[in-house]
């Protein structure tokens, strides 16, 4: 059970992601929003639909307030607001990492929309017919994904993101997870791509507190970007940090991302602070600043604090 070997990504040599299409934006806003399928087995209601504004349709996913469970470390009926939240964080960086996702009315009341990213793990089913793997919902910190968002981002394709392997050590452009042990008794080590835009989406989670960063919530396209979805359980005020990209902790933060929490202090200090006002509370806006600092400070991507589980299992 080698690691893949790495197939470097074309023309991401900076991990910067083309701006979303205003008109997306508008569409998703705006436009008449129409059920067409229901995501299962998510832990919320997760809904895909098709809204349409102007002649032009886009396909999204709405994530309605009154279908969220609740939860007991978070507010209720906040989560939908937290996905707002992280999109405008990571449009801030100037990375792209979010799909573009709005809070607005819907069928079944407000809730989140955001733009259906299909991912490069498609496979055709019996019929021929694509059966394409895109934004779902785990929808907290500790349950199943959803059907529909189980890309085989964890497999060992070429490109994949995650990999279980014998080895000991990492094979050349993997990072290092955790050792984990198998059903019958066998061990094997996780690990993950030393890829920009996963480096790029690690330092996103530390600033957001993603408490649940899941293989299955990594989207690839087929033309090299990456995304990352399901952020309803972050911002919280107390550490949360549950994800698979350890694999840099300690390691000192590239230039461009000090650069970048640079930038978001002073974002968080202006306009984006006051977009952030009507989505978290102030203690959570705060938080949010203390955890940019500190990762300014600090100069390095965080480690496991120990005071909280800090690897989501299963990975995907």
């Amino acid at each position: 059970m080698p690691a893949p070997e790495r197939v470097p990504e074309v023309g991401l040599t900076t991990g910067t992601q083309p701006a979303a299409d205003p008109r997306d934006i508008e569409a998703l806003l705006h436009g008449e929003l129409t059920v067409r399928g229901q995501i299962r087995d998510a832990s919320n209601a997760v809904l895909y639909c098709e809204s349409t504004h102007q002649g032009r349709t886009v396909t999204c996913v709405y994530k309605p307030v009154r279908g969220e469970r609740p939860l007991w470390d978070f507010p209720d009926g906040t989560l939908a607001e937290r996905e707002v939240a992280a999109y405008l964080v990571s449009e801030a960086t100037g990375w792209g990492l979010v799909p573009p996702t709005v809070l607005r009315d819907g069928p079944y009341g407000e809730g989140m929309v955001q733009l259906w990213i299909e991912s490069a793990e498609s496979v055709e089913d019996d019929d021929g017919d694509d059966a394409s793997a895109g934004n779902g919902d785990s929808g907290d910190n500790g349950n199943d994904d959803a059907a529909g968002n189980d890309a085989d981002s964890a497999g060992e394709g070429p490109g994949a993101l995650l990999a279980l392997t014998e080895d000991t050590e990492p094979a050349p452009g993997w990072k290092a997870v955790v050792e984990a042990q198998l059903e019958g008794g066998g061990r094997a080590l996780l690990v993950h791509a030393d890829d920009i835009r996963l480096r790029r989406l690690a330092v996103l989670d530390a600033v957001l507190n993603n408490a649940d960063r899941k293989g299955g919530h990594f989207l690839p396209t087929a033309d090299g970007r990456l995304y990352g979805i399901d952020h309803g359980v972050t911002f919280h005020t107390d550490d949360k940090l549950r994800t698979l990209l350890w694999g840099w902790a300690g390691e000192p933060l590239p230039d461009d991302a000090v650069a970048v929490l640079g930038k978001l202090a002073a974002d968080l200090s202006g306009a984006l602070g006051e977009q952030l006002a009507g989505l978290l509370t102030p203690a959570e806006t705060s938080a949010l600043r203390a955890r940019v600092q500190r990762l300014l400070e600090g100069g390095v991507h965080p480690a496991p604090s120990g005071d909280w589980p800090s690897i989501p299992w299963p990975p995907v």
